[in-house]
């Protein structure tokens, strides 16, 4: 009888963590290729995440006074992300990839040799090209308070080496929503990944972020020229706009 007890309380533990994690259809993109929303949920935070660009399409977390907001910027629908000529131009909440920010004059040399990117900031390669990351539709799993995105970049794509797979776990445990990125690649290549959320701690619609608090723990930042190409300087934060320690 105590067996069979442990053996059921083990299960609604295990039904009680999976439970937090749900999925539900969110549309089909242009082409027709289904999209999914996952709803993560921990406590009185909900964190909501769609399979195309492994965008975090709402992350709802209570304030002082126990109110819950919306506080990063998204749009409701699948359409909001997949319309218009220019798909998403802010990048509303997307993985960036394979190179997230920018690559000086569409180009870059690798062991010698010297490889082209799309240029869709004037000479400039900006988040990977105008077909980045941001606009695939990533393969999802759901795992213990999260979903795992795994998405396979070929070899030459957007002018980068090396077949690369990239996977994006989002988990919420606790008051803590994270990100864990990772990949592999057949070939020495490069790399830069990033979410690009915008957040709003006084909720979505609900006007600046003059009042909002940031700390970033940071001693150093990469001055860039007037194209926003990193000069390759690493300069103090102190007594600059960039320190927010």
């Amino acid at each position: 009888m105590r067996v069979c007890a442990l053996v059921f309380a083990l299960a609604t533990i295990v039904a009680d963590m999976q439970g937090q994690v749900t999925k539900q259809p969110f549309g089909k993109t242009p082409d027709g290729t289904p999209v999914d929303i996952y709803t993560l949920k921990s406590g009185e935070i909900e964190a909501r995440i769609i399979t195309y660009g492994g965008i975090v399409q709402s992350l709802k977390v209570p304030d002082k006074n126990g109110k819950s907001a919306d506080v990063v910027l998204g749009f409701d629908s699948l359409d909001g992300y997949t319309s218009g000529p220019k798909p998403n131009p802010a990048f509303f909440g997307a993985i960036i990839g394979r190179y997230a920010n920018r690559i000086g004059g569409g180009q870059f040399t690798l062991e010698g040799k010297t490889y082209h990117t799309p240029q869709n900031d004037g000479k400039n390669t900006l988040h990977n090209g105008p077909k980045g990351f941001d606009k695939a539709v990533w393969k999802a799993k759901q795992i213990p308070h999260g979903v795992e995105l795994t998405h396979v970049s070929p070899g030459g794509d957007a002018g980068f080496p090396g077949t690369l797979t990239a996977v994006v776990r989002y988990t919420l445990l606790g008051k803590e929503l994270k990100i864990d990125y990772s990949a592999t690649t057949d070939k020495d290549t490069v790399l830069n990944l990033t979410n690009h959320s915008y957040f709003n701690l006084a909720g979505e619609g609900n006007g600046d972020i003059l009042q909002n608090q940031v700390k970033i723990n940071a001693s150093r930042y990469t001055p860039v020229d007037d194209n926003l190409i990193p000069t390759g300087e690493l300069a103090t934060v102190t007594g600059t706009p960039f320190d927010f320690r």
